[in-house]
Parts: C-alpha cells; structure tokens; sequence
C-alpha cells in the first residue's frame, strides 16, 4: 500500500539556475547531484523533511523526459509515492484496472525500485511508486 509522498519530479531544461534558485533564493535543503545515465537524466535532490525534490534534466534529446520539455516547457512532471513493495503495489493496482507504464519495477536513484502509472488511469498524474531497497 502506498505509504506516503516520496518525492515530487520538476522536469528542468537548465538543472543549475533551477537548483540555484530552489537552494538559494528558496533556501531549500541541497542534498545532492545524480546521474542516471542509463536513462539519460542528472537529478538535483532536495530534502523537503519527509519528502524530497527532484529537479530532472535530460542529458540528451532522446531521454523520455526530453519530450515533456519540448511539450510543456518543464514544470511538474511526476508525483512519486512511497511503498513497501512495488511488484505488489503494481500487481494490486493492476487487478484493480489501473494501466502501467511499467509491469515490473525497474532501477530508480540508487537504493530504490521504481514503477509508473499510466496517466490516463490517474487523472493524468504521471504517479511513480518508489520503493526503498535501502536505507
């Protein structure tokens, strides 16, 4: 079951001015840097208390989120929620008719199994679940 938000994803075209001003004129907590080349992404991660921000910037055209910037021009791309077991929460979610982007989890930011909803299932939300594989 879902346990809670986990983080909120801001789809970014320039990852430095926007980490400088949610660090710096917002005064939120910078945590760190991530690369995810697999899926062609650098992520800033700020601590919310409880939750986090993820500012996502692709690093290459071809990157999935690449569209929602040439569509939208960034803003929120993804709500992430918290769960205990994604391959259960998927299997529930799925026998509930709910449509999956993703049928199994996959890799997220280390220490975590990521999967996605289908957004015309979620009121056009796109809604991670994200499971921590560690502490």
């Amino acid at each position: 079951m879902i346990q809670g938000l986990d983080h909120v994803g801001i789809a970014v075209k320039d990852l430095d001015a926007a980490t400088a001003f949610f660090r710096d004129v917002l005064g939120l907590r910078f945590e760190s840097f991530e690369d995810l080349p697999e899926r062609r992404l650098r992520i800033a991660i700020f601590d919310l208390g409880g939750a986090r921000l993820e500012l996502i910037q692709p690093t290459s055209p071809d990157a999935a989120i690449a569209g929602f910037l040439e569509r939208t021009g960034g803003g929120i791309h993804h709500l992430a929620f918290r769960v205990d077991d994604a391959a259960a929460e998927l299997d529930r979610l799925r026998a509930a008719g709910v449509g999956l982007i993703d049928q199994a989890p996959r890799p997220g930011l280390p220490g975590a199994k990521v999967a996605f909803l289908d957004p015309k299932s979620a009121f056009r939300v796109l809604v991670e679940l994200c499971e921590k594989t560690e502490a």
